[in-house]
């Protein structure tokens, strides 16, 4: 098991914590890891891009010239593709570019993910995060004492005042541990989780 330190929101080292290897020290995936980011990103596609090939194009029913004896390239209609105001070769067409994976593949990616932020010494345990009132200052400078600047931070349910005190603050999300994607813990340089927040994951992905 990994011994990861444990801080207070002061910044200063008040313990450690043995993480689970079911969750923080599965074998990395790359793969997997890949293909659930690609996932993600393909299934956030709209997928709504449209243009008009040469026979949605209006006009063009006629022939601009005879086929002979003009000098000129015979031509069959003014909206084929070479031609202004034609249309596009092979257009985008209305599409839908998600894809599914497994339940299996979803949660060994994220395994793989966090096992590598906790590998890379990218994994801060924070003893608790409260806030006595909404005030994204006192977030800021929780964050100011840990040293972290872009950060996914996961949070328990229900700390309402330290959600919404994050939410101004730029290159930082929170997180619950049941709403965690792997594309957000590679994004962010580093992972912030309270120690309630670390029993939920395990919890939840074990």
């Amino acid at each position: 098991m990994a011994n990861v330190s444990v801080y207070n929101i002061e910044g200063k080292e008040v313990g450690t914590i043995e993480l689970s290897d079911a969750v923080f020290g599965v074998e990395v995936n790359e793969h997997l890891v890949h293909m659930a980011v690609v996932n993600q990103l393909a299934n956030k596609r709209q997928g709504t891009q449209k243009a008009k090939t040469r026979s949605e194009v209006s006009g063009g029913g006629r022939k601009p010239w005879r086929q002979k004896g003009t000098g000129h390239a015979r031509q069959g209609s003014t909206r084929a593709p070479q031609w202004t105001g034609g249309g596009v070769v092979f257009a985008p067409v209305p599409r839908d570019y998600s894809f599914k994976m497994n339940r299996k593949e979803k949660r060994a990616a994220l395994k793989s993910a966090l096992t590598a932020k906790v590998e890379e010494n990218k994994f801060i345990v924070v003893d608790e995060i409260k806030l006595d009132e909404i005030k994204t200052k006192n977030f800021a400078n929780i964050l100011k004492n840990l040293e972290v600047s872009k950060a996914l931070v996961v949070l328990e349910d229900g700390n309402t005042n330290a959600e919404i005190s994050a939410k101004n603050i730029a290159d930082v999300k929170t997180a619950r541990a049941n709403t965690i994607n792997v594309y957000d813990v590679l994004k962010y340089n580093t992972v912030i989780a309270t120690k309630a927040a670390v029993a939920n994951i395990e919890e939840v992905y074990a």
